[in-house]
């Protein structure tokens, strides 16, 4: 990984020096074992990658496999350099902008869609027809997929499972991928309506499927397991009540922990079908207890950022964008140049929900259009 600032280098990010041109052996050569695992243990994966590319030592120390996972978030835009993408760790408090370089790939503009752990999902041109391409972009190694049509890569919507599976969805069917198949094998969706903002979790995909009519949308939630692809199972409790209602353009994404899912629209002020929003509404879904409960409202203040005009709605005609996972919701818009707005929910809550909005500026490249992003785990746990 590599600073903003220098986003077309394409140099091999790993490095690795021989010591042998050392007469005197290192520091960390003369440390007794127990105490250098426990250096090294201790290591997260930017400092761990650095330390391997200082020498062969430190490389041998620590070997790929025992790097822990880098929790990111990879932002896509249709005009950034082809050949770098733009991630952000949270983990900071001030933001901490870097570039992932992927010129190690032979095809031109690969675009970015989704990520399972350690393995990026790309649209490539792969004539004459249009691919996926996984790949491990720190270990610079890469596969292709078996072709789709370039309808697929226009109407579909990318879910990458782990280990270098995915699911295609569309209107009416759905393509799954398994690792060393020949052919992707195509099902009928068998949904009521095209699937808004499917998620993946635990083996399981979650979306929401619009069934109403063409004057008035009413958003149902739909669940089926990857394993049966046409078994959709429409979740609903009569101690809901209008939870599906009160939102506009609603969107899934995965809570803190595996076991939530997060639900994230306008908060309408009325139950009129031309009712504006008053701002963001997040709501939770255990899946435990399959309670809801409402988690953050987006501060007057920071709404206005994307309304833009009195009664906007967040979500509609002013491109609002929203992404994120493992409990943190990002959202982007025209109207919010050059940064981002983050909420993150506070994992010692149970119930009841909670959470901290703020602002993350600074954003580099383009302050035109609209960001789209999507959690990435960067490591080394799986090779394409």
């Amino acid at each position: 990984m590599e600073p903003e600032s220098d986003p077309d280098r394409k140099e091999d990010p790993d490095p690795a020096p021989s010591s042998s041109s050392s007469s005197s052996p290192s520091p960390f050569e003369l440390l007794p074992p127990d105490a250098l695992h426990e250096i090294m243990g201790r290591l997260t994966l930017r400092p761990a990658l650095a330390a391997r590319a200082a020498c062969r030592f430190l490389r041998e120390a620590l070997p790929p496999e025992s790097l822990p996972p880098l929790r990111l978030l990879a932002l896509r835009h249709p005009r950034h350099s082809p050949y770098t993408i733009l991630v952000l760790d949270p983990s900071f408090a001030s933001p901490l902008w870097l570039s992932i370089p992927l010129s190690f790939l032979p095809f031109p503009s690969p675009s970015p869609v989704a990520s399972s752990p350690s393995l990026l999902l790309l649209w490539a041109d792969t004539p004459p027809s249009r691919s996926l391409i996984v790949c491990n972009p720190l270990a610079r190694a890469y596969r292709v997929l078996p072709p789709l049509g370039s309808a697929w890569s226009r109407h579909g919507t990318v879910l990458a499972a782990p280990g270098g599976a995915a699911l295609v969805l569309t209107e009416l069917a759905a393509l799954s991928y398994t690792p060393g198949s020949p052919h992707w094998l195509k099902s009928p969706l068998n949904l009521p309506s095209k699937p808004r903002s499917p998620i993946l979790m635990s083996g399981s995909i979650f979306t929401l499927c619009d069934i109403g009519s063409p004057w008035r949308s009413q958003w149902k939630l739909f669940s089926c397991s990857m394993n049966c692809l046409g078994g959709w199972t429409q979740l609903e409790r009569h101690d809901w009540g209008d939870v599906f209602d009160i939102l506009k353009r609603p969107r899934l994404i995965p809570g803190a922990g595996g076991n939530r899912i997060l639900m994230i629209g306008g908060l309408r002020s009325s139950f009129a079908v031309d009712a504006p929003c008053s701002t963001v509404l997040i709501l939770g879904l255990d899946l435990g207890t399959m309670e809801w409960d409402e988690f953050g409202r987006m501060p007057p203040e920071m709404y206005r950022c994307f309304a833009g005009v009195a009664g906007g709605s967040a979500g509609g005609n002013n491109k609002v964008k929203v992404f994120g996972g493992d409990g943190r919701v990002w959202f982007s818009g025209k109207r919010a140049r050059g940064k981002l707005a983050m909420w993150e929910e506070d994992r010692e809550v149970r119930k009841g929900g909670g959470g901290a909005w703020k602002w993350v500026d600074g954003v580099p490249g383009y302050t035109e259009g609209v960001y789209r992003g999507f959690v990435f785990d960067a490591g080394f746990t799986a090779m394409p």
